[in-house]
């Protein structure tokens, strides 16, 4: 055995059995910080593990931190190196807060365009989940934390998220959902939390084929499997299915949450029992009580203290199942240097001595890294001349929100960060030429699972100081003003944007307010008018073929207005790509009632492993996409040249910038398998990709690898195979846009 697995026998030889219970099920953090606390063992040198919640940074209650750009657009980047650094700067900064354990990073595919928390997630498509979702679990782990990669599994819609049962086929979980999940495990990913729903009939937590033979099984997962907060569904079912630890393990009226003493709120009779619910939703109403329907019952928690202890003594649940539960967790604990001698320092196991050791927390790197990343995910949809702005353009600001930076959506992924730039002070920092702000209409108000919880205040982030320089129109938002405003200008640039929450799916894919009337009445009224669209996933455009330039830049997070000002202005070339279709909002597969949001409580999985790009190249004569997956544009012109595979895994194009300025490409491998009666396949699948810089005038060799599981398909009997047969594969600049195609030939049926 190595030290580190005869440090985690020592001490679990060592545990009294309420040890044992106490450390597979979590309680308040004392200091008030942690989402999830375990309480450590001084006797035995086991220090308190805190895990925080940290998809778009880390949100520590009360305390500051980076706020990155969503996961989506981390994925826009199509660069997993970008999300390893992401990770690993969330890291530092948990690290920073004394915290052990992110909840991160999020895996589950957009197969619903109006999910509520798409914008947690990467892609539509599995191999561009997989691996920016491995690149996230390399960099948090690499800072010696523990990356929670989540939700398991098939978790894709909020509405009635804490009921709903996914009702999938295996093909269709093997080939799509499963495999970001298989990614992170062998990424060597820490921890797995559970999701909420149910699959096939079953809740996750209990789910034994799922978590117990797959997952621990058949991947062969070594960490440990934690609940989402208030999942655990039962005691034995839970601890038999393989669930490891419980979270948080208690329930709001014994201390997790509540007020001040820890009581639950009153809802309606004033005792706030359990057998009421924690909350009273007939005293809601709105959108309020849409989030709340969403929320699992709060009231249930310990299941893993003395009733797992209770279940063991009934022969219930077999003893060594605790001891393989706790094993898991100190094994994780003893991996981050949270075993040793001297582990109430966070920067116990690091390798050197530097400053870094410890943690950083709001660093000049950390704040470069989140503008960068906020910069390479803007997707430049449309451009017709007009873009990149010239200096010395007279601009007209406009947008219901300008003087806000969007930094995210609402829920657990919400970070307050130490500084913020709006749209209008970035532009204003960045224009020569004269700057007009007016914001057109009414604001579109933020959206948060917190602003349900009347026992939750949720903090507000400071008002950027930049914008105290910006010409803040004082009056009412008015369209006339922003009419008049763009009618003055060069360009107008007008600022749109959704309003997304946990706990709530979208009602539509329109944008919210009057945001499309104010489009419409500058472009008309404007020379010339370019859209910024923050979105947490597609949205519908009817105003796109009267406008100039379309630009997607998600949720840019705290370094919004410098990022976006710098694509504008060409001091950056837009090298996003969409991760996700846009299409109309009722060609998307899940627009059958049955698919989403289900009927009783039941959502079909009907369209298989048709999601996304995949369901529109099959229905494309029904379902023409607005602007495809992969597809973004770039300030540069580039050429594909000598395709040529290299044997049956890799191919090669050359690509030459045949512009007079520097760019970005995303070059796309797409992979048709041959036709076979045996069973549908998509037209396309994506099997591998490559971001590169190529400067004016000069070419780059591209090699990509292609993933085996986009080659081959899941077979129910077989596993993976990989057809025999001819497999064209089309280099590509989006799966619209083929390039240059290559054939790879298979002679004979092969197992993955």
């Amino acid at each position: 055995m190595s030290d580190g697995s005869d440090r985690v026998a020592a001490r679990l030889e060592s545990m009294t059995r309420e040890e044992k219970l106490r450390l597979v099920s979590g309680r308040g953090d004392p200091a008030g910080m942690a989402t999830g606390y375990l309480p450590g063992i001084d006797r035995l040198g086991i220090s308190d593990f805190r895990l925080v919640d940290g998809p778009l940074g880390v949100r520590a209650e009360g305390e500051k931190a980076t706020a990155f750009p969503a996961s989506i657009a981390v994925a826009a980047t199509f660069d997993p190196d970008l999300a390893r650094e992401k990770g690993a700067a969330m890291a530092r900064e948990a690290r920073a807060l004394e915290q052990d354990a992110l909840l991160a990073p999020g895996a589950n595919l957009i197969r619903v365009p109006h999910c509520g928390r798409n914008f947690e997630y990467y892609s539509e498509e599995p191999l561009l989940a997989a691996e920016t979702t491995a690149g996230a679990v390399d960099g948090i782990q690499d800072e010696n934390v523990v990356a929670t990669v989540k939700h398991y599994v098939a978790n894709n819609q909020e509405t009635d998220r804490v009921r709903v049962s996914s009702e999938v086929d295996e093909r269709t979980l093997r080939e799509l959902y499963l495999r970001p999940f298989r990614a992170a495990v062998e990424a060597g990913t820490g921890s797995v939390m559970t999701a909420y729903n149910r699959v096939n009939g079953t809740y996750m937590s209990d789910h034994t084929r799922l978590v117990g033979d797959v997952l621990k099984g058949d991947w062969g997962f070594d960490g440990y499997v934690v609940s989402d907060w208030y999942g655990t569904e039962s005691t034995v079912g839970a601890a038999t299915a393989g669930l490891d630890l419980e979270m948080p393990g208690v329930a709001i009226d014994d201390g997790f949450g509540g007020d001040d003493e820890g009581e639950p709120p009153d809802n309606g009779d004033g005792d706030g029992d359990e057998e009421d619910g924690w909350f009273d939703a007939a005293d809601l109403d709105g959108e309020a009580a849409e989030i709340m329907g969403g929320l699992p019952d709060g009231t249930k928690g310990d299941l893993f203290g003395e009733p797992l202890g209770d279940a063991i003594d009934a022969g219930e649940v077999p003893a060594e199942r605790l001891d393989d539960m706790v094993r898991r967790i100190l094994g994780q604990l003893e991996r981050i240097g949270r075993l040793e001698s001297d582990a109430g320092d966070r920067s116990a196991g690091d390798d050197d001595d530097s400053d870094d050791s410890v943690g950083a927390i709001d660093t000049p790197a950390h704040r470069d890294l989140a503008e960068r990343i906020a910069v390479r995910g803007t997707v430049l949809l449309e451009n017709d001349g007009v873009l990149p702005l010239a200096d010395g353009t007279d601009l007209a600001v406009v947008g219901p929100n300008v003087h806000e930076a969007k930094l995210g959506g609402g829920g657990s992924s919400e970070t307050t960060p130490f500084q913020s730039t709006s749209p209008a002070a970035g532009l204003e920092s960045r224009a020569d030429g004269t700057v007009t702000v007016a914001r057109g209409c009414e604001p579109i108000p933020d959206l948060s699972l917190f602003d349900a919880l009347p026992f939750v205040e949720s903090e507000e982030p400071d008002e950027p100081a930049a914008d105290a320089e910006v010409g803040i129109d004082a009056d009412e938002p008015d369209i006339d003003a922003a009419v008049g405003a763009a009618s003055d200008a060069d360009v107008a640039v007008v600022f749109v944007r959704d309003r997304t929450t946990e706990g709530k799916d979208r009602d539509s894919l329109r944008l919210p307010g009057r945001q499309d009337e104010l489009v419409e009445a500058v472009a008309d009224a404007a020379a010339a008018t370019v859209v910024v669209v923050q979105s947490s996933g597609p949205v519908e455009l009817p105003w796109r073929d009267g406008v100039d330039a379309i630009l997607e830049a998600w949720y840019p997070g705290q370094a919004d207005g410098t990022a976006v000002a710098s694509v504008l202005y060409g001091d950056r070339d837009p090298s996003g790509r969409l991760p996700v279709t846009f299409a109309p909002e009722g060609t998307y597969p899940t627009a059958d009632e049955r698919r989403y949001p289900g009927l009783d409580e039941e959502a079909q999985y009907e369209e298989g492993v048709f999601v996304g790009y995949r369901h529109f190249d099959r229905d494309a004569v029904d379902a023409e996409p607005t602007y495809p997956f992969g597809h973004g544009r770039s300030y540069a012109d580039f050429a594909y040249r000598d395709a040529a595979v290299v044997d049956d895994r890799t191919v090669r194009v050359t690509v030459e910038n045949v512009a007079d300025r520097d760019g970005r490409e995303v070059v796309q491998a797409y992979v048709r398998p041959p036709e076979s009666g045996a069973v549908e396949r998509p037209t396309r699948e994506l099997a591998g990709f490559e971001s590169v810089a190529i400067p004016a005038g000069e070419t780059r060799t591209v090699e990509i690898d292609l993933a085996d599981r986009s080659l081959g398909r899941y077979d129910a009997d077989d596993g993976w195979v990989i057809d025999a047969g001819t497999y064209t594969v089309e280099l590509a600049r989006s799966a619209r846009d083929r390039r240059k195609t290559v054939d790879i030939e298979f002679a004979d049926d092969a197992t993955l």
